[in-house]
């Protein structure tokens, strides 16, 4: 071989090595990216970690993903939640963890599974024996395309939300409750009212909230009120308070007294909802 051959040979290999090399470094979009979502509900929060795969026209529910098989429900690993305290999932109680979510689709009825593979890849490596919680829910035809595989979660309130699985035109809520927050918040403010510095505002807001004794909601937040001098926002609590016990007199007495409050505050939004409560009564 000559010289001229030899160092065309040599600087191919070498332009071959670094085009391997560049290609090695390259980093380029994932086809189904990952998604982590958190959402504070309860004492605690629940968090879904997940892959979202486009629908790129393709039909979705009974042939991509086919009726009546277990799906990762999304893509890539096994999709994962984790509950910060103890839930219940459409009535099953789940103890605080993380478990891998699994779906059965089909067209009238779904079956949620939470299972203990989470480091499963996708379905592969799924037991059905190692499964927490089985339940069954209805899906929900979209009058519009999600084009992106999504988890999202809706209707939040204290101790109940939807988690809402949504690909092409089908949602697929599911719902979560927390059937021991109130007995876990009743038990820490009956301990905390036995000390020095007691909740007053913390408790009548959320004996107000959940229906519980209007009398001592209304006794706390007298409390709140004399000991933070007399602020607005309390005060209307007060009046929302008479109002729900039926005192209509006391509670535009009260919201009166509130609107003179927010003003002297340059509050308009509590002179509004205290307009808006005497409205009521």
């Amino acid at each position: 071989m000559n010289k001229l051959s030899t160092y065309v040979c040599a600087t191919a290999f070498g332009v071959a090595i670094s085009a391997t090399a560049l290609a090695q470094g390259v980093k380029t979009p994932a086809a189904s990216p990952t998604q982590v979502i958190k959402q504070n509900f309860a004492l605690s929060s629940v968090e879904v970690a997940y892959s979202r795969p486009a629908t790129k026209d393709r039909v979705i529910f009974g042939d991509l993903v086919p009726y009546g098989k277990v799906w990762r429900t999304g893509a890539n690993n096994a999709t994962k939640v984790t509950l910060g305290e103890e839930l219940a999932i459409e009535g099953v109680k789940v103890p605080a963890g993380e478990y891998a979510l699994y779906t059965i689709p089909n067209k009238n009825e779904w079956e949620i599974v939470l299972n203990k593979g989470v480091k499963n890849w996708g379905d592969n490596g799924y037991k059905q024996e190692d499964d927490v919680v089985r339940v069954k829910v209805k899906p929900q035809a979209l009058p519009f395309k999600v084009e992106s595989f999504m988890i999202a979660f809706d209707k939040i309130a204290a101790s109940s939300m939807e988690m809402v699985i949504m690909w092409d035109k089908v949602a697929v809520p599911v719902r979560f409750t927390a059937p021991t927050m109130d007995a876990t918040i009743m038990a820490q403010i009956a301990e905390a009212m036995k000390g020095d510095k007691k909740p007053y505002w913390t408790a009548a807001s959320y004996y107000f909230d959940n229906n519980r004794d209007l009398k001592q909601a209304l006794a706390w937040v007298d409390e709140a009120i004399k000991e933070a001098k007399e602020p607005f926002y309390m005060v209307h609590l007060k009046a929302k308070i008479q109002a729900k016990m039926g005192d209509k007199a006391a509670a535009k007495a009260t919201a009166q007294r509130s609107i003179e409050l927010a003003k002297a505050a340059n509050n308009a939004d509590y002179v509004a909802l205290n307009e808006k409560l005497i409205k009521t009564l």
